[in-house]
C-alpha cells in the first residue's frame, strides 16, 4: 500500500501540525481583532493584523457540505471517505475528513468533534461525529 501524503511544514505552518502530533488543535488568533482563522498564514484575513498567537479553539463544528469521495486521488487512501467543509465553533471554515464512521451517517448540520490522524511524526487534524446528548 502507498503510504498516505505528509504535508510540507512552513515556518507559519509548523505549531499547527506538531501541536497536532500531540493531540491539541491549534489555529492562529488575531490579537488584534480576537478572531481564529484557518488555514495558518502570517496575517489575519480579516484584519490584516499580524499580531498572531496559538490558542486551541473548542475543536468542535458543523458539517456544512460534504461528499463522498468514490475514486481517490491516490492508491493511498482508502475509498468511499467523506470530505467535509466544517464550520468550526469559533467561526473559521475548514476541509476534513469525517472519519470513524459509515458514510450513510454524516449529514449536512451534524455536529462533529476534532480527532487526529497520525502522519509520520505530524497529525492530521480530522473530525469524528459528535455524540448526541
Amino acid at each position: 500500500m502507498t503510504a498516505l501524503p505528509v504535508p510540507t511544514l512552513t515556518a507559519h505552518t509548523a505549531a499547527y501540525w506538531h501541536e497536532a502530533a500531540n493531540g491539541r488543535f491549534v489555529l492562529p488568533r488575531c490579537r488584534r481583532c480576537e478572531r481564529f482563522h484557518h488555514h495558518p498564514r502570517p496575517w489575519c484575513p480579516y484584519c490584516w493584523g499580524t499580531d498572531l498567537e496559538w490558542q486551541q479553539p473548542s475543536g468542535r463544528g458543523t458539517v456544512l457540505t460534504y461528499t463522498v469521495v468514490y475514486q481517490p486521488p491516490s492508491p493511498a487512501f482508502a475509498a468511499p471517505y467523506v470530505l467535509a467543509v466544517i464550520e468550526l465553533a469559533e467561526g473559521p471554515r475548514m476541509m476534513a475528513n469525517v472519519i470513524d464512521c459509515s458514510p450513510e451517517d454524516v449529514e449536512v448540520g451534524a455536529s462533529v468533534e476534532v480527532t487526529f490522524e497520525p502522519r509520520g511524526e505530524v497529525a492530521i487534524p480530522q473530525f469524528r461525529l459528535a455524540e448526541r446528548s
